[in-house]
Formats: structure tokens, sequence, C-alpha cells
């Protein structure tokens, strides 16, 4: 990832994920080799860079901030670890999944691992408002999985949509930046405003992701195309192409909770992406940017703050 917001970040990544690695010191020498792999198999660092990004912004403390940005990255490592394995992925990135290699029940207890880990990283930033606040974030996460496990499927409803991206995406961009900003002390109006930076770009993600589930290859995406959706999962352009064409057969068979016909699927993917759906959804991803930049306006200009405004651009013109 070669962007300049990146760049202002990229030492202290590198000092993030050595703490990363640190956490298994000690432990089984297999949680090693995990940790190892899943730490140098990629990933944007996008959640640690906002961390890093708005504490430098907000004059925060380098070494906590740092072992914030580490608990954050180490949060998102165990849901990978714990999303694969519930579904059923064998690759990520291209490259194969802990569960491809392991048993469900050494991967569950090595997401376990991973996500204590990441806990104990969070209370070195000595914030008991951080703690607190990663505790509710990871049973945000949790309790959207299973929402989604439960209730989700075969649902073509905006807000059960907006609900799940926030639980399993936006939720981790606000511990990011409302964690940096208590540790630099501000005041609650600067508090609240990067909240809602986190949100707007968390909700952005996580709409380009699933346009990207659409249009991307199986070899760039390292998934299925349209994976969600043959999952009975409605993402937002499937929705918009669900209210543009409510009479068509194959989503309405999804709907119906229908979704393992591979030739019906190929052809509702198809019919999605020659609508006019897709452009729909990134419009709405990038109206959420816009107001994520605009909750900036009142914050001094700094490297850090131009960085995150370009994070924003960054988010609605990746292509993987």
């Amino acid at each position: 990832m070669s962007t300049n917001f990146f760049t202002l970040v990229e030492n202290q990544i590198s000092q993030v994920e050595v703490l990363m690695k640190a956490q298994v010191n000690g432990h089984h020498p297999h949680l090693q080799v995990v940790l190892e792999h899943l730490v140098s198999s990629g990933g944007k660092r996008v959640r640690p860079a906002v961390a890093l990004l708005t504490g430098g912004m907000l004059n925060a403390d380098d070494d906590r901030l740092l072992k914030l940005a580490g608990s954050i990255e180490m949060l998102h490592t165990a849901t990978l670890v714990h999303d694969d394995l519930i579904d059923g992925s064998l690759l990520r990135r291209g490259i194969p999944t802990l569960n491809a290699q392991w048993s469900p029940a050494a991967t569950v207890l090595a997401g376990d691992y991973i996500f204590a880990r990441a806990a104990a990283m969070a209370a070195q930033t000595d914030s008991i408002e951080v703690m607190q606040l990663f505790a509710e974030t990871l049973a945000t996460i949790v309790n959207g999985e299973i929402i989604q496990m439960f209730t989700s499927r075969g649902i073509a409803s905006r807000e059960d949509y907006f609900q799940r991206i926030y639980a399993k995406t936006a939720s981790m961009f606000v511990l990011a930046t409302e964690s940096a900003a208590l540790l630099s002390g501000v005041d609650e109006a600067v508090v609240v405003a990067v909240r809602q930076y986190g949100y707007e770009i968390g909700m952005a993600f996580q709409i380009v992701d699933d346009i990207l589930d659409f249009t991307g290859s199986q070899s760039t995406v390292g998934k299925p195309v349209a994976s969600d959706l043959r999952q009975g999962l409605v993402t937002l352009p499937a929705i918009y192409y669900q209210e543009s064409h409510p009479d068509d057969e194959d989503m309405a068979a999804v709907l119906r909770g229908e979704y393992n016909h591979d030739t019906r699927m190929t052809r509702l993917v198809a019919a999605i992406r020659e609508s006019g759906a897709i452009k729909k959804a990134l419009d709405e991803a990038r109206e959420f940017v816009e107001r994520g930049l605009q909750t900036l306006e009142n914050i001094p200009d700094s490297i850090e703050r131009q960085a995150l405004f370009e994070i924003g651009s960054y988010i609605v013109d990746r292509d993987v």
C-alpha cells in the first residue's frame, strides 16, 4: 500500500507488528508460528493507521498509541480467524487460512488466544475508558455475527444491512478513532467528532468491500465472487438491485432462502453487475466518506489530518 497516509505511519506500523509478534513470547510454539503467519500474510493495516494518525493529530503519547494500534489490529486478526472458520473459507487474500490447516477446535482456540492478547495490549494503554470501549466493541462484533448467523439471511433490508456492517467493520474504526482521542486528553467535542469520522469511513469501507465482492475476481478478492450472496447475506448492491427489480425471480429465490443454486446465482450476480446498483452503492459510500471528512473541519490542520482526508479517498477508490 503506497498511499501517502500509510507512508506517514509506516515506521510506527512496523513497531506495531513487532509488538504483535511479541504477544506470544513464553507460550506454546504453535501459537508463535500462527501469529507470525497471520501478521506476515498481508492486510491493509488501515485500522491501526487510522488510530495512529488520529492520535498523532491530537498529540497522544506515542508509546500508548502504539499499544492501542497493536490491540486493534490483533482484535481484527482474531475476528478474521473466527470469520474464516464460520464461513468455511480456505483462502484469504489467496493465502490458506488457519482453518485450512488446523482443526476447527484448534482454530477457535487460536482465535480466542489472539482476542485475549489483544485485550492485554489494550490494557497496556493504562486507560480504563479505552479498555471499556475495547470490551464494548468486542461484544458488538460478536453480537453482530450471531445476529447475522441466525436472523439476517435472506433479508433485503437497509436497516439490517447497516446494523450488520456497523457491528462487523465500522465499530472497529470507531474504536480506533475514539480510543486515540481518549488517550489524547482532548475535550468531549473533539472525541465526538473523531468518533463520527471513524463511524462514517468504517461504514464506507465495508460498503466498498461489499461492492468488490461483486466486481472483483476470485483471484484478487481471495474468495468466490458474491460470496456473501451465496450464503444468503444481501449486501447493499443486491439491496439496490432488488429495489429496482422487484420481480426478478433469481433475487426472489435468494430471499426465500434458495441461494445454493449455482446457475441461478451466476445469472443473478451478472444481472447485478450490469445494473446501476453497483454505482448507486458506491455513491452511497462516497456520501459516508464526505460526512466523515466534514467532522474534521474544526480540528486544526496538520499532516495527520490531511492523511485522514486521504484515507477517505483511498477507501472509495481502492480496487481490492
